[in-house]
Parts: structure tokens; C-alpha cells; sequence
């Protein structure tokens, strides 16, 4: 029996996919359209290395367990202490030191609570913290959801992202040195070392037929299986990548919980990602819904007027865009990652990625539903999931 399975998609799931189903002994082809690797993992090129999606690893779930068990994650970034205490809000168009008090006895006196999947975020909790707070609380997790309204969703499921970034213990965000990118390069390199055929600028416009992992974004899935029901709520932001000269004044991370804006300095805790004495930064916004572009990009510069004053001055590279339908799965309410569209698709199709029906946030998806596939593509092949020490 022919042990051969097709991987579609070279980012972060196609390559876990892939790495996971070599290990087995399973003979894997991957396909990636672009000529290069990574999807949303990639990042632009030195000297300033800015990412084009998520930026850091939560180490509290499998995710995390199966990159160190492979030694893919490398060595770790940390801010100095100096750097590590720049924290701020920007609460009613004010920079302050600290959330608003009702926010953080939400978080840290209320951590254990459960909240329902069929109610939505903003009721369940304006009903027991009030209007502003849940208002504050749905804004300080949009760096997650990239939503402008994450009110709407699951009061479930944005509760449980509040709890994971705001109240872990211990903290729980790693930054791998180099990004992203130093982390898909070392998959990369597993891949090649498990015999695993990369196939760069190979565009799969129809289904191979033997057993596939389709490791894409749930747009292009939909168009390969001829599947219309592959839809699922996904956010939209603009990101804006900002270097400048350092100043002391720089801030580390600071959330805007007037807007849902996020900004955060990679340099700081990673000094390899831009060129000595600059600070790199990303300014996230979510769009709001009719929001043009244009409108959406004056905003997001608005608020680095305040996180990077006066950076109109001191800047030395930037760019800007948007995301749309590539950054992650939200669940509305009544729904539940489990609601998902399903990672069997039958006939020895699997899907993989970050809006399919696995548990996780982002990028978290992509592994463990990449995970999940390969489990299901190698006991059809009779193959034992690898495991490692």
C-alpha cells in the first residue's frame, strides 16, 4: 500500500502537517504557490524583520509542547526590566500606567468565572461589570480578534482569550529570536531533513487523489474542494510596521482601550530585528465595518502619534496594510471552535489552518489542526502518530 501524502500549503500548518506525517514514516510532498515558504509566518527581510501576522507563541498548550519537543522554537527573546516595565493604556484619549480598576478586578478577582456560549460578549458582561468595562474589556482583546466590535462574539470565547492574555500564571508569551520567519526556516530545515519534497511555485488546482492535507486559507480550500460551505468569521485590522530612531520615550506595549488598537515594540526584546540604536514596532487597528482603507490607515497613524511621539521625525522604514479573512477563527455567538468547518473532509481530505475546527487562537489553530489531520491521514495509512521524548 502507497504510503504518500500530499501537504497543500507551505505556512505554519502545511509545514507541521508535513514534519508531523514524515516522522511516521509517511512519504510527503508539499505544494506551496509562492516561492517561498511561511504563509502568515513570513516576515520581510533584514534589516527591519516585520511580520505579516501573529508574532509570538502563548507556552501553555500543545502547540507550544510539540515545537520545544522538536527544538523548533530556538533560543527566546526577553525585554530588559527597563523596557519591560513601558506598559500603558490609552483609556478616554489618556495615556495611563493602568487599565481602569473595574478591568482588572474583572480579571484577576473573577478569573474562575464561566461565561455562556450563547450570549454575546457584551451583554453577559455589561450585565455584571457594566457597559464601560465590558466596553473596555471587548477592546483590550481585539489584539487577538482583530474585530472592531468584538462585543458581538461568543461571551465564551472572548472571555477565555481574556483570561489566557491577561491573567495566566505564569505568564505564559514567548518571543522566538528572530520571529516567525527563524522559526518557519527551522521547520523548514526538519522537513528537508525528514525527505519531505518541497514543491515551491506550485500552484494545486486539483485535488491529487491520494490522501491530501489541505494546509491553506479557507478561501482558497473552498475553491480546490468546490466546497461552499468553507466559511467561517474572521477579523480585520491594519497593521502598521513602524522603525525610528530610539528615544527613551519608546514604549514596550500599550493598549488602546478607547479603539482595540495594540502597539508593541519587537526591538525590545528582540534586538536582531532591526539595525542597532533603531526600535522597531507594530501598530495594530481593527477596521471598523464601512471603514475605508484610507480612513482605517489615518487612525492607526493617529495612534502612533501617541505610543512613538514624535516618530514622524525619527522614521527610518515603514509600511502599512490590511488583513482581511487571514487572521484567525472568531466564534459568534451559539457557536464554538467545534462548529468550525470539520478537518475531515472525507474521501482522504483533511483540512488545516487557522479557522477550522481545532481548539486554540490564531496561529495556535494552524498547529494543532494540522496536528489532528496528520493523525487522521496516517491511520488510514496504518501509520503510528509520532512521538517524542
Amino acid at each position: 500500500m502507497t504510503k504518500k501524502i500530499t501537504v497543500i500549503g507551505g505556512g505554519l500548518a502545511g509545514l507541521t502537517a508535513a514534519i508531523t506525517c514524515a516522522e511516521a514514516g509517511a512519504d510527503v510532498t508539499l505544494h506551496e504557490a509562492h516561492r517561498t515558504l511561511g504563509g502568515r509566518g513570513r516576515a520581510t527581510p533584514a534589516p527591519y524583520v516585520a511580520h505579516e501576522g501573529a508574532h509570538v507563541f502563548y507556552a501553555d498548550g500543545p502547540h507550544w509542547n510539540w515545537m520545544v519537543e522538536r527544538g523548533l522554537t530556538g533560543p527566546l527573546g526577553r525585554p530588559p526590566v527597563r523596557d519591560a516595565a513601558k506598559i500603558s493604556f490609552l483609556v478616554d484619549g489618556r495615556l495611563r500606567r493602568l487599565p481602569p480598576a473595574g478591568f482588572v478586578r474583572m480579571m484577576f478577582l473573577d478569573r474562575s468565572r464561566v461565561a455562556p456560549v450563547d450570549v454575546d460578549f457584551f451583554t453577559w458582561a455589561s450585565s455584571r461589570y457594566g457597559e464601560r468595562i465590558a466596553r473596555v474589556a471587548a477592546n483590550a482583546i481585539s489584539v487577538v480578534t482583530f474585530d472592531a466590535d468584538t462585543g458581538r462574539l461568543s461571551a465564551a470565547f472572548v472571555w477565555n482569550l481574556l483570561r489566557r492574555v491577561f491573567a495566566p500564571g505564569p505568564p505564559a508569551v514567548r518571543w522566538a529570536i528572530g520571529g516567525w520567519q527563524a522559526v518557519i526556516d527551522r521547520m523548514a530545515a526538519r522537513a528537508h531533513e525528514l525527505g519531505v519534497r518541497i514543491e515551491l511555485g506550485s500552484r494545486v488546482t486539483e485535488l491529487p487523489g491520494e490522501l491530501t492535507i489541505v494546509a491553506t486559507e479557507l478561501a482558497s480550500a473552498r475553491q480546490l474542494l468546490g466546497d461552499d460551505t468553507l466559511h467561517w468569521e474572521c477579523g480585520e485590522c491594519v497593521m502598521f510596521d513602524l522603525a525610528v530612531r530610539s528615544s527613551r520615550r519608546d514604549r514596550f506595549i500599550c493598549w488602546d482601550l478607547d479603539a482595540g488598537g495594540f502597539h508593541e515594540s519587537y526591538s525590545m526584546q528582540d534586538p536582531t530585528i532591526a539595525p542597532a540604536s533603531e526600535s522597531l514596532f507594530q501598530i495594530d487597528l481593527p477596521v471598523r465595518v464601512g471603514e475605508s482603507k484610507a480612513a482605517a490607515r489615518e487612525r492607526v497613524q493617529a495612534f502612533a502619534d501617541q505610543t512613538v511621539p514624535g516618530w514622524r521625525d525619527r522614521v527610518t522604514w515603514q509600511r502599512v496594510g490590511t488583513a482581511k479573512g487571514r487572521t484567525g477563527a472568531l466564534d459568534l455567538p451559539g457557536r464554538t471552535w467545534r462548529d468550525r468547518p470539520a478537518i475531515d473532509r472525507g474521501d482522504g481530505v483533511f483540512l488545516a489552518g487557522d479557522m477550522v475546527a481545532a481548539p486554540g487562537m490564531r496561529g495556535e489553530i494552524s498547529v494543532n489542526s494540522a496536528i489532528r489531520a496528520s493523525e487522521s491521514a496516517l491511520t488510514a495509512l496504518h501509520l503510528d502518530l509520532p512521538r517524542t521524548a
